[in-house]
């Protein structure tokens, strides 16, 4: 997997995405649920009624019906009908529930309806998204993309609770689709922190970014990415330094190593193939440039790559 051009499509699919649907959530009257740190991304949303989500060091956030929310490797929060209920742990409710949904207090029909999951993704790239993203981003139904947003989590609710032929698909393409309109919410934050996900909406240092990924075996120059973004070499290094966190060509070489790594682990390619695709002119540079970002040879990691995921397929 060698990128679409799209900085977006090209990490998500980087990270191989794996979707864990939970079971949904029905619950009345005075509740509260302490759930424990869990590593990657939960998405989620409140389908009917509202609750109180709490993370541990943050203040409290309100969710209304129509809300959607993207948890980025957070540590343990609460979810409640009030900041006076006492939590319990939600991992015992978690081990039984009866078609997809646990249920909590009486059957009334004034009640709360969440539905969410988490997307665990290859541990290898895992930065490349988790990085920069916040504990918490919420996107709020009033928002242009609310109701989108309160769409696919109604369908995502309908998939879990109906177990039908296919539903795991349809699920994970949900999760996915879900994970990406929350992205773009949190690139369009005035307060987002920097990263390539932030730098997209800028054109000069995006229009950089895109290239690079469009054509990542091109011998890109800072001058010829300068020119690509309309500014001067120093102004340009300057913004995308600023923007993404790291020097221009610095993040180059990263992504560089980040899809080759990938390859590595699942592809046939030969090491001077990847060479040659990730735009080194020589084997042996290819691997200097390998060794000096992941620590070892890119043989060294082919054959503990391939270990790990042969005792991962044997349940090991």
């Amino acid at each position: 997997m060698l990128g679409f051009g799209d900085p977006v499509a090209d990490a998500i699919g980087l990270l191989r995405p794996r979707t864990v649907l939970e079971p949904s959530l029905r619950a009345a009257g005075e509740w509260a649920l302490r759930f424990d740190a869990f590593p990657h991304v939960k998405v989620g949303g409140v389908v009917r009624g509202r609750c109180w989500l709490t993370i541990d060091g943050h203040e409290p956030v309100l969710l209304e019906e129509g809300d959607t929310y993207l948890l980025g490797n957070p540590p343990p929060y609460v979810m409640a009908s009030s900041l006076e209920a006492r939590p319990r742990p939600a991992k015992p409710l978690w081990e039984g529930p009866t078609a997809g949904v646990v249920s909590i207090g009486p059957d009334v029909e004034q009640h709360t309806y969440l539905c969410g999951g988490h997307l665990a993704f290859d541990e290898r790239n895992v930065s490349v998204l988790t990085d920069f993203l916040p504990p918490l981003v919420v996107v709020r139904a009033a928002d242009p993309r609310g109701r989108h947003l309160a769409y696919l989590i109604e369908m995502l609710a309908s998939e879990v609770e109906a177990s039908a032929p296919g539903g795991s698909l349809a699920m994970n393409h949900l999760a996915q689709i879900l994970l990406v309109h929350m992205l773009r919410a949190h690139a369009s934050q005035a307060d987002r922190p920097t990263g390539w996900l932030r730098a997209l909406d800028e054109d000069g240092v995006g229009a950089a970014l895109r290239a690079m990924h469009a054509d990542v075996a091109h011998p890109w120059t800072l001058t010829e990415l300068a020119q690509v973004s309309h500014m001067s070499r120093s102004v340009f290094a300057q913004a995308f330094k600023n923007q993404v966190g790291v020097p221009p060509l610095e993040y180059l070489i990263r992504w560089r190593i980040s899809l080759a790594s990938d390859a590595l682990a699942h592809d046939s390619s030969s090491i001077s193939e990847l060479a040659q695709a990730t735009g080194y002119l020589s084997e042996s540079a290819f691997s200097t440039a390998f060794r000096r970002v992941v620590g070892s040879s890119p043989a060294q990691f082919r054959n503990q790559a391939r270990q790990t995921l042969r005792s991962t397929a044997n349940g090991g």
